[in-house]
């Protein structure tokens, strides 16, 4: 049977887009017509696949009003924010599109008489690019473009609750008249996923998700002898130093807490504070977190909206709950915030004081709107608890020292360090993390590396 899946939106409970999943049948005709399609795309030269690649973001960038509000009715993210989701798109495509050109070229060591020697990257095959919902352009583009751009084939598979952004995509690559088979979108179970990584469905498997998403894709994928890129799970964290820019640091470390509604796997999760700036930081923080309007995303008033699932929702209160259980104290009323209701997905941003590493909000990833603050009285203080967490995706350090903030970043473990921002992306950057945040590289050159494999080859002239 082959059954349907539902997008509950989490604006107001209700359905809204409903979908069949692929079936057995039309999986295998999307796998074979893509193997067909790349033995083709492949010998396509790299300009003109970066001119399909061009049309498609800017037939993206052309209907981004409707993209937007169906990325607010599908996950929740305030209508006054989604059309940078498909700015930033256009942002990342376009980067990996310009440099393709020269790190796709062959590589040439030192002459040496009488032999042409060279390396050329070649394309793995089938990418399969498991997307999320919390940024679902942002995320598939880190892989999609460059892997077609590359002279692979793309199938996607969508989170089912945003299976419109699949659809669009396909939309965007028809209209720039991609070869079929290029870029494919498939619906499919969790079971059907793994079906296809066990099969000769793919070459390279691009996830990003939890960490026990992760997981059960590795374990797929074992025995297979391909390559796998998760990018999982993150509990970033802030220092701020004596002699920081107090303004620059709250606005930015609020926006960094409570964008998207915590909903990103960079948001700044844990915050370290110097005693000599904690109180003034403190209470700075919590007057910016009242100035969210929580409430219906489509109004363009609304800064932060519901999550996109009521697990999530439950999973924050119970973090929030468990804390101030073991002694954390709560800076935000729930009367000032009265969207907030316990059964629903509209949940009030909450700052916790008198936390520690033996709570679940300092040590599990939240996902939410919800961030600890703690008291340190030095640099190495700060980074043994930055250090003290499973995951290690992105750290910042707010500071006038550039010179303190690259000695402290080269003690911290994590995949991008930051000094005076956070919760960014930098495509000319390698998007990597470590421990339980992933492995493998997205976007920046070393991307490319990641979605060709090298050839080598060793011409020897004459007798």
């Amino acid at each position: 049977m082959q059954g349907t899946f539902k997008t509950i939106s989490p604006v107001d409970g209700r359905v809204y887009v409903e979908r069949p999943y692929a079936t057995a049948e039309s999986i295998g005709t999307a796998l074979d017509r893509a193997s067909k399609a790349f033995h083709r795309w492949k010998r396509i030269p790299v300009e003109a696949r970066a001119e399909f690649c061009r049309q498609a973001v800017d037939a993206l960038l052309n209907n981004q009003a409707v993209l937007s509000k169906e990325i607010t009715w599908q996950m929740g993210r305030p209508l006054r924010y989604t059309p940078g989701e498909i700015a930033g798109f256009a942002e990342r495509a376009r980067y990996m599109i310009g440099i393709a050109t020269s790190k796709l070229a062959d590589l040439r060591p030192t002459t040496k008489g009488g032999f042409t020697r060279f390396i050329r990257r070649e394309p793995v095959g089938k990418v399969l690019t498991l997307a999320p919902w919390n940024y679902p352009y942002l995320t598939a583009v880190n892989s999609i473009i460059p892997a077609i751009m590359a002279g692979n084939v793309v199938i996607m598979k969508p989170s089912s609750q945003t299976p419109l952004t699949a659809e669009r995509l396909q939309q965007a690559f028809q209209h720039a008249g991609l070869p079929e088979g290029v870029f494919q979108a498939l619906f499919l179970t969790h079971d059907q996923t793994i079906k296809v990584i066990q099969s000769a469905g793919a070459n390279f498997i691009a996830f990003t998700g939890s960490l026990a998403g992760g997981k059960r894709v590795e374990t797929a994928a074992a025995g297979r002898l391909l390559d796998v890129g998760l990018e999982l799970g993150g509990k970033d964290p802030a220092y701020v130093r004596a002699d920081a820019d107090l303004e620059m640091s709250v606005e930015n470390l609020v926006d960094g807490a409570f964008f998207n509604s915590g909903q990103s796997c960079c948001g700044i999760e844990r915050i370290y504070v110097h005693n000599a700036v904690y109180d003034d930081f403190v209470a700075a923080y919590i007057a910016h977190v009242r100035q969210y309007a929580l409430g219906n995303p489509l109004e363009l008033t609304t800064t932060l909206g519901p999550v996109a699932k009521t697990r999530t929702a439950e999973w924050v209160r119970r973090q929030v709950g468990e804390a101030l259980s073991a002694g954390a104290t709560a800076c935000i009323a729930a009367s000032e915030f009265a969207d907030g209701q316990p059964a629903s997905n509209y949940v009030m941003p909450q700052v916790l004081l008198n936390v520690d590493h033996t709570m679940s909000v300092m040590r599990d990833e939240s996902f939410g709107p919800v961030v600890g603050i703690m008291r340190v009285d030095s640099d190495d203080e700060a980074i043994e608890l930055m250090n003290d967490s499973d995951y290690g995706l992105t750290a910042s350090v707010w500071t006038t020292d550039e010179k303190a903030a690259l000695d402290i970043g080269e003690r911290v473990e994590t995949g991008t360090w930051f000094m005076n921002r956070c919760d960014n992306l930098d495509p000319a950057l390698a998007w990597t993390g470590i421990k339980d945040s992933g492995r493998g590289c997205t976007l920046s050159e070393i991307g490319y590396e990641h979605l060709t494999r090298p050839k080598s080859f060793h011409l020897r002239l004459g007798s």
